[in-house]
């Protein structure tokens, strides 16, 4: 019997992905014992990814682990629930009451690689094909990189517009995972919001979706946060 087994993992994907890009992750958390769903976010607004999520909570049972990367670190922030335990933030963005998901993506200078990223006449961003392998995850493989064009979702505009209320990392028990590689989210910014937040910093060589590229290492930083928050 695993001492997991009661306990759930929500994981959110980020922009311009979908809950596919936590396949490798999922698989491993399964092995451990873990119930594991991933949320399905609309990406339309910070305020309708929220209710998503919240959606997703009430799914389940017992304590509930809350995993986002990317833009999901501001969805994470949402998760004002007695039964999350938990927050697990992958390379993720971590705005501060009043602020909004720009305010910290773009508070600090980008990779030279970054994409030029501008909503289209429908407000929503989509990703260049060519920045999944430039920027996104260039160290995924051809095939996790084809995969990733393929199921591309873009954001809306409002979703990094909205200024978000107080997060729950102010309450919760936070963990943190730098990608020192990062082309998408500047380290320096990730570090800035890591510390701000007081998580439990664990800092790896990796590049902006290690979900895909390094898995086992966050499987590892989700079940040492399972493991301190629920003995």
């Amino acid at each position: 019997m695993s001492a997991f087994e009661n306990v759930t993992v929500i994981v959110i994907h980020g922009a311009w992905a979908d809950g596919s890009s936590w396949e490798p992750v999922i698989r491993r958390l399964q092995q451990q014992g873990f119930n594991v769903v991933a949320a399905p976010i609309p990406l339309t607004s910070l305020s309708e990814d929220a209710a998503a999520l919240r959606r997703t909570i009430v799914r389940t049972q017992g304590p509930v682990i809350v995993v986002g990367h990317a833009y999901a670190g501001a969805v994470v922030g949402t998760a004002q629930d007695e039964r999350v335990k938990a927050l697990v933030y992958v390379a993720a963005l971590a705005p501060d009451e009043g602020e909004t998901v720009a305010d910290v993506f773009y508070h600090d200078e980008p990779h030279p690689k970054a994409p030029h990223l501008a909503p289209d006449s429908d407000g929503f961003i989509w990703m260049p094909d060519e920045s999944f392998s430039e920027a996104f995850a260039q160290y995924a493989t051809a095939e996790q990189i084809a995969l990733c064009r393929a199921v591309q979702r873009p954001i809306s505009a409002k979703s990094i517009r909205e200024p978000v209320a107080s997060p729950a990392w102010k309450t919760t028990p936070a963990w943190y995972l730098i990608a020192e590689e990062d082309r998408m989210i500047n380290p320096k910014t990730q570090r800035f919001m890591a510390q701000r937040m007081k998580a439990t910093i664990r800092s790896f060589a990796v590049d902006h979706t290690p979900l895909l590229t390094s898995p086992d290492k966050v499987a590892d930083i989700i079940c040492e946060a399972a493991q301190a928050t629920l003995d």
